[in-house]
């Protein structure tokens, strides 16, 4: 691509209405990023010089997430909503000055991709702008774009408007555009609201092109990047494809999915070469998983990092702040956050280390955990190399277990142990010679009386 000024539109006013929700459509997650997030990406791949963000004045929301994702994001306000045409028309003041390029984009049509976007960019360079369209047999209630002769795009016909021969037309319109910035200023002003909707269309400035000797160009894309939300049916249709992507790219890179159609990722998931993902896996967002490491069956995983050779599963769940050591063993319904799990270190079953940091080859036995939380703050546990936790056993924090030392089954430890030591707090057991027997003895003759 030239090195031709790129700015981005991106349209997120919306009500949303059919999503019957509180938060903003935009605002919906796809993979554990928001819609808005999504289209701001890709946008961003491309490195525009200006970013512009057209919200609804009922989700002032919409516009505080562009902002923190972006803080030098311009962010306009359409009210009312007068159709698509008018929403860019309020973000042209945020692009006064600029020269090039503007690539219009919806905030509810995540899957865009970036390589498809700086296709159409290209291809906008020199004419009056590009818009992208997409092939299916089924086209159904999608505009039809109709090319002259020279390929160049003619017209872009609402389904419901179009002739028998134009339905026949399988190039469909994906709804994205990119349009020079000075032929943009040029066109808006001139769109009318004479339609049944009344309301202004950005598409008829492909018409107002035409009027004026000016070309708009065509870019097929795949029909997933022209995929809309505007139900929780379609959210879950859009995830589904978003979820395809990225096993098929984790597969690739060198990962074994077991059963893919059972792993669920999130959109920044980093996964290793030689990976195994058992079935039944969820990653939430901020997850690294290492060269060789292995996530058996049934886990939930977020914020977390697993290093090279690691086992994590089944059953287990990693939250935010979980970094677990090379070769260490994290197993059956273990809870791990904000802690460290040392090279080679196990904790195998039933346990929870929270706010911790555990040595190389340490051992926690089942059922133990850290009491890291005293109902105001939270507190930290530190278990030395090779040290090794009795099943049972409650480490009330702050504490340190010394390198070596041992902790005595059920015990509860609310002070320092010293390396090598071994540390026993429980009441001693007592044994009263006779006494079931005796016991039996008087319970049975209760009964005959």
């Amino acid at each position: 691509m030239s090195e031709q000024a790129i700015a981005a539109v991106i349209l997120a006013a919306g009500r949303g209405e059919r999503m019957r929700s509180a938060k903003p459509k935009v605002l919906h997650e796809v993979a554990g990023r928001s819609m808005l997030a999504h289209a701001m990406a890709s946008a961003g791949a491309l490195c525009p010089q200006r970013l512009v963000v057209v919200i609804g004045d009922q989700a002032p929301e919409v516009g505080e997430a562009a902002r923190a994702l972006r803080p030098d994001a311009a962010i306009a306000v359409q009210a009312p909503p007068r159709g698509t045409g008018d929403a860019v028309a309020r973000a042209l003041p945020a692009l006064e000055g600029f020269d090039g390029v503007v690539l219009i984009l919806y905030a509810d049509t995540p899957l865009a991709r970036p390589e498809t976007l700086s296709r159409l960019v290209a291809r906008a360079q020199g004419e009056a702008g590009a818009v992208l369209g997409f092939r299916t047999d089924s086209p159904g209630a999608y505009g039809r774009l109709v090319r002259d002769g020279d390929g160049a795009l003619a017209a872009i016909i609402e389904a419901k408007d179009a002739s028998a021969e134009e339905r026949a037309i399988t190039l469909c319109n994906a709804g994205l555009m990119a349009v020079d910035a000075a032929f943009l200023r040029e066109a808006l002003p001139r769109l009318t609201n004479d339609n049944a909707k009344g309301e202004y269309y950005l598409t008829d400035v492909v018409a107002t092109a035409r009027a004026s000797g000016r070309r708009f160009a065509v870019v097929e894309g795949e029909q997933s990047e022209a995929l809309g939300v505007n139900a929780r049916a379609e959210l879950a249709a859009v995830e589904a494809i978003f979820q395809a992507r990225l096993r098929e790219a984790a597969m690739a890179a060198g990962a074994t999915l077991i059963d893919p159609q059972t792993v669920y990722f999130s959109w920044d998931t980093k996964v290793g070469r030689d990976v195994v993902i058992e079935p039944g896996v969820f990653f939430g967002p901020g997850v690294e998983i290492a060269d060789g490491a292995t996530v058996r069956a049934f886990s939930h995983i977020e914020g977390a990092r697993i290093a090279p050779g690691a086992v994590v599963g089944p059953f287990a769940r990693l939250r935010p702040g979980a970094e677990i050591g090379a070769g260490a063993r994290v197993g059956n319904f273990v809870e791990v956050k904000k802690a460290q799990i040392g090279e080679g270190a196990k904790v195998n079953h039933l346990a929870y280390v929270g706010d911790a940091e555990v040595g190389a080859r340490a051992n926690i036995g089942a059922g133990a955990i850290t009491c890291n939380y005293d109902g105001f703050r939270k507190h930290r546990t530190e278990i030395g190399e090779g040290a090794f936790i009795g099943s049972n056993s409650a480490l009330v924090a702050p504490v340190s277990i010394g390198r070596g030392a041992y902790v005595g089954s059920g015990s509860v430890i609310t002070r320092n142990v010293e390396e090598d030591a071994l540390a026993v707090a429980r009441g001693r057991q007592a044994e009263i010679k006779g006494w079931a027997a005796r016991f039996r003895r008087a319970n049975s003759r209760e009964e005959k009386e």
